[in-house]
């Protein structure tokens, strides 16, 4: 199980309880971390305009600082420049936008709460090189957010 740190300034947001599960099968010599920033319909329709080249609000966005990673040891000798100022190998960044987490949660009849962690551990899934372009790749992500999100006890009737 690696070590986990979510760099995260909101307040509402129970980051310790995403550093304590959601690396559980993640294997690491060296301390993991990432950033998770909440923004608005906005700034994240910003974000997806400047980096992707897609002028529409989304609900995540996902920007992996590490290549290649996907299931594989994460050693700290391999990223000797990817370490931050404490030694932890930066993983990337994620943004979530709260207005769409809101739509969403009432789209699919759960919480606010609900729907925040799975775009967290969705933006992470990604930043660990998982991703959804084929039925295979879907089936495979899906199964490890909802089983991080199970031990988080974050299930779709949560509050």
């Amino acid at each position: 199980m690696a070590e986990l740190t979510v760099e995260c300034e909101d307040e509402d947001f129970d980051a310790a309880l995403l550093e304590k599960y959601a690396a559980e099968d993640v294997e690491s010599d060296v301390p993991l971390a990432f950033e998770l920033v909440f923004t608005d319909a906005d700034g994240i329709r910003t974000l997806n305009r400047e980096t992707r080249g897609k002028d529409a609000v989304t609900d995540v966005l996902s920007y992996p600082s590490l290549d290649g990673i996907r299931g594989k040891k994460l050693r700290g000798e391999d990223f000797p420049f990817d370490a931050d100022e404490e030694g932890r190998l930066f993983l990337g960044s994620v943004a979530i936008c709260r207005e769409r987490a809101a739509e969403q949660a009432e789209e699919y009849g759960h919480s606010l709460r609900r729907e925040l962690y799975y775009l967290a551990v969705h933006g992470l899934c990604h930043l660990l090189g998982y991703d959804h372009e084929t039925e295979e790749d879907r089936r495979e992500m899906r199964e490890r957010e909802e089983s991080i999100l199970a031990h988080m006890g974050i299930g779709r009737d949560c509050e």
